[in-house]
């Protein structure tokens, strides 16, 4: 139905107000007496629809009010409106300047909603409402035709990513602030899925059990594992419960959002702490781990891992191992392992050593290679000559590089027979190739001595070896101070070294820099080498035989006597002997 004027009232309509008195006056007091103010909610009589677009309402005052159609539609449906139709419409002025009354129907649904929203707020109920739009910080709400902001961080209990799939859907909300003075109400979805969450948990704590395989997704990932949520309650995953082969990082196998099934390993009734394995949903390939593996076997592995400390090679899918750094190379020694190998390479190991209780397994790569110090042993023997490059110098000899990647060490007490060590050693430098006999070689402490002196014989010190004997206690000069040890000269044609080590039994007095050039010391000769004409000598030993053979003449345990004092006493007897041998020879 259409009007094409607005229906006014008709003169019997206001006869009551006709009769000697001013018609004005008396409609300003109908007016009040209906309490009609702007800014509140009041109810009209649809009289007449226009064009089907503009509602003609009729609320008591001077003149109706025009409220477009478009104001009664809901959710995008068209109005069904009749006229006689009682409304509630907001008043927002008593008239304009044409006399017409201001009104609105979508102002009173607002004012409506207020009023509802306003009482669910006070008891903490829920509302239902449609997000619709996006703005910054969040997104807006229609609840019942007003309109919420909605906090990004109160859309769900964990970050989402896209919210496409929860808009334009009627879902509960609940409402956490309300100002009608300033239009703003703040809601928020989580907080019913919060209270959902705790009835599900409680719910899952009363059936969870050890053993128990259960359904959740990846909420959080640490260091040392990752936290699985089971719908309203979180399980720790531990790294190690991941997989039965070794993992670095929770992140090189899991994502945040994955869907993963795990078991239940460990529930604390008291902490309501769940532990959760992975791996335990498979079987344990370290189950006849011994009987498949053997010490000394040769496998051919990929490597998994490097670390500092050495490298993981997989020996068949869940069965790692560890090679040492140690165990790499025989001969790059103090090396990163990512210098020597690098990851998914493949490589020959041999098995060192099992432990199927600790799920260990000591591998070697070296072994698999053969052993450049027995190559060497066995292709130049003992007296054998060489020749190679000077590798490095240092204070006590020279390094030369030897076939097979590795070093010998010429000692500077064998490289003249006539000069110190310490004087000739200036004469080389790195990079030089030099000829030296081969005096020893030890395979397993992986060590070659050379000698560049017994390249030529020394008929002098030859002939003066022949009266040095292993035991005798000779008095040396000491020629020079290395920071390893002291060169001494026992004869003329005779200089020997003594190390650090052997320079005291008392390590506080193993200190090379407590002796001077020129001072006399003695010592016991406790190797002669007379092919090589080397003598070794150690002030150590000597300390020892002199202990023992002051205990054996002086005192003993039983004696009650303390090992001091039997010391003083054959410190004393050896000073009145030297006094008396000093005198004779005088007297002479």
């Amino acid at each position: 139905m259409s009007h094409s004027n607005a229906v006014q009232k008709t003169p019997e309509a206001y006869a009551e107000f006709s009769t000697g008195e001013n018609f004005s006056e008396l409609f300003e007091s109908y007016v009040k007496s209906g309490e009609k103010t702007e800014g509140s909610v009041i109810s009209g009589i649809i009289v007449a629809i226009e064009n089907d677009d503009i509602v003609v309402v009729d609320v008591g005052l001077k003149s109706e009010g025009r409220i477009p159609v478009k104001e009664f539609a809901q959710n995008g449906k068209t109005p069904e409106l009749r006229v006689g139709d009682e409304v509630e419409v907001y008043l927002e002025r008593l008239e304009n300047k044409n006399g017409e009354a201001i009104i609105s129907r979508e102002k009173a649904l607002r004012e409506e909603s207020w009023t509802r929203l306003e009482r669910a707020c006070a008891k903490a109920e829920r509302v239902d409402g449609v997000i619709f739009g996006r703005v910054k910080g969040g997104f807006t709400v229609d609840i019942d035709g007003a309109v919420a902001f909605l906090p990004g961080s109160q859309v769900d209990i964990r970050p989402v990513r896209d919210v496409t799939p929860l808009m334009g859907i009627t879902q509960p909300f609940m409402i956490l602030k309300m100002d009608r003075k300033r239009g703003n109400i703040v809601v928020s979805r989580r907080a019913i899925l919060e209270e959902s969450r705790v009835e599900a948990r409680n719910e899952l704590l009363g059936k969870i059990s050890e053993g128990q395989v259960l359904e959740g997704m990846v909420k959080n990932i640490t260091d040392y594992g990752a936290f699985i949520d089971m719908g309203g309650i979180d399980g720790l995953l531990h790294v190690t419960d991941i997989s039965w082969r070794r993992i670095n990082h929770p992140s090189e196998v899991l994502h945040i959002g994955q869907n993963v099934k795990v078991m239940v390993t460990k529930f604390d009734q008291e902490t309501k702490r769940i532990s959760l394995g992975i791996k335990q949903l498979e079987t344990n390939p370290w189950e006849g781990v011994a009987g498949k593996f053997t010490v000394g076997q040769r496998f051919h592995g990929t490597v998994t891992n490097i670390t500092d400390y050495g490298a993981f090679v997989e020996l068949e899918k869940g069965i790692e191992g560890l090679v040492h750094v140690s165990e790499m190379s025989w001969t790059k020694k103090n090396t990163h392992p990512s210098k020597i190998i690098s990851s998914s390479q493949q490589v020959d190991v041999m098995v060192l050593d099992i432990d199927p209780v600790k799920h260990r397994i000591s591998l070697g790569m070296k072994q698999c290679e053969e052993n450049p110090w027995a190559h060497f042993a066995e292709k130049y023997p003992v007296g054998h000559l060489i020749e190679g490059t000077i590798r490095n110098i240092t204070d006590f000899g020279l390094f030369i590089g030897l076939e097979g990647d590795i070093d010998g060490l010429v000692h500077h007490s064998d490289i003249s027979w006539t000069e110190s060590g310490e004087s000739v050693i200036k004469n080389y430098k790195k990079g030089d190739t030099v000829k030296a006999k081969v005096l020893a070689i030890d395979v397993e402490k992986e060590r070659i001595s050379l000698g560049i002196k017994q390249l030529t014989e020394n008929a002098a010190g030859h002939s003066a070896l022949e009266g040095v004997q292993k035991g005798d206690v000779v008095t040396c000069t000491v020629t020079a101070i290395q920071e390893s040890g002291i060169e001494v000269k026992i004869s003329d044609s005779i200089t020997a070294f003594i190390k650090k080590s052997d320079l005291s039994r008392d390590r506080q007095e193993q200190r090379p820099d407590r002796f001077a050039v020129g001072d006399r010391v003695d010592a016991k000769i406790t190797n002669v080498d007379k092919t090589a004409h080397k003598v070794t000598l150690s002030i150590k030993a000597l300390e020892a035989d002199e202990q023992k053979r002051a205990i054996e003449e002086y005192g003993s345990a039983d004696s009650g006597a303390s090992l001091g004092e039997i010391l003083g006493a054959a410190l004393n007897d050896a000073s009145e002997g030297k006094a008396k041998a000093k005198k004779a020879k005088k007297s002479e």
